[in-house]
């Protein structure tokens, strides 16, 4: 049930409006969550939603045609998060584990989605205005122009997945000193 919630908090997230400066996204920390806690055969529903607020924010939010050849990196990341997820914290959960792929799963969206907003950019002439050169200095343009999102991505996932993983494992780390607790008094 927590793993949904998860994906529902990461919806929330996307859809409702919140300042510019704030940029906080749950995707990260609930993707990989729901990879740790869930069985293959439900990966499938949070591809589903988060694609369908991708259709959803690119049509009547950002009123932009949508064209889904556009997200194919962005999916595919979805996907890459909930294996990192399954990969590295299903079984068991240490503090460089969880270092792991609350640093690798915003990493691979950085790079990759930065990387394919510059081959867009640079190579399609449906773009005006090219937004990227075709070259190795626009390439760094649009990575520098990025890291800003990286940083929120980094610290929103990591804020998420910790509060996912962590809230568990503290309260019955309050729940055994609690027991220990009373086992002592009633000697």
């Amino acid at each position: 049930m927590a793993a949904y919630l998860l994906l529902l908090l990461a919806v929330l997230t996307r859809v409702i409006p919140h300042a510019d400066w704030l940029n906080f996204t749950a995707v990260g920390g609930a993707l990989l969550y729901f990879g740790a806690r869930r069985p293959w055969r439900e990966m499938i529903a949070p591809l589903a939603v988060l694609a369908a607020t991708d259709v959803y924010l690119t049509m009547f939010s950002y009123h932009y045609a949508f064209h889904w050849a556009m997200y194919v990196p962005t999916w595919s990341w979805y996907l890459a998060a909930i294996v990192l997820g399954r990969i590295l914290l299903q079984s068991r959960i240490t503090w460089l584990r969880f270092g792991a792929a609350a640093l690798l799963g915003p990493t691979a969206f950085f790079l990759m989605s930065n990387f394919a907003v510059w081959m867009v950019s640079a190579h399609s002439p449906a773009l005006p205005g090219d937004m990227y050169a075709n070259s190795l200095g626009g390439l760094a343009t649009c990575f520098a122009a990025g890291l800003p999102f990286y940083r929120n991505d980094l610290v929103s996932t990591t804020i998420v997945a910790g509060l996912a993983f962590g809230v568990p494992v503290l309260l019955r780390h309050l729940r055994q000193n609690r027991a220990a607790a009373a086992g002592a008094v009633s000697r």
